[in-house]
């Protein structure tokens, strides 16, 4: 199976293409605009998928990251850079992924623990790259930009749950 850039944004103006790519003037006008990008995803978690079960919020942020691919890849192309920093559409979407099992998380942790250590491991893996994540930045298109986003915060997640592991074993 070979990725291809999703082609349904094409004729949409630029305008449009930009402003959702770049969530406004989160992408364009903030110093951080990752760590910007970021914050709104963790409301966009917070508003919108706190309260869904995991199914569900699997479902709604794949479809999600699906739709960033075929923005973020379009937005490449109007702005002619790969992977612009001030798109920040594929940080916002990747935040549900980094509080899959929420009620196993917030079970044991403070809920403003959980949301400020997600959001600080995610910003940590998004930017550090590890395990490979930087390579997958190289897939094509909206791909590269969405997926090792996606990926720093399944690493965010795992890294959540071992830490409320190991609260649960120290706490006792």
């Amino acid at each position: 199976m070979r990725l291809t850039q999703p082609m349904w944004t094409r004729r949409w103006p630029s305008a449009v293409v930009v402003n959702l790519a770049t969530l406004g003037p989160v992408g364009r006008r903030l110093p951080a605009p990752g760590t910007g990008g970021s914050l709104v995803g963790v409301g966009y978690f917070w508003f919108g998928f706190a309260g869904l079960n995991a199914t569900w919020t699997v479902f709604m942020s794949a479809l999600a990251a699906y739709v960033a691919v075929a923005i973020c890849g379009e937005a490449e192309i109007r702005l002619r850079r790969q992977d612009p920093g001030d798109v920040v559409l594929d940080e916002c979407v990747a935040i549900p992924w980094c509080f899959l099992g929420w009620p196993a998380l917030v079970a044991v942790v403070p809920v403003w623990v959980v949301l400020l250590a997600g959001f600080a491991l995610f910003r940590f893996f998004d930017i550090a790259k590890p395990w490979g994540i930087a390579r997958l930045q190289r897939l094509p298109g909206g791909w590269g930009v969405v997926v090792d986003d996606l990926a720093a915060a399944l690493a965010t997640c795992a890294t959540l749950h071992l830490g409320v592991w190991l609260w649960t074993i120290i706490g006792r």
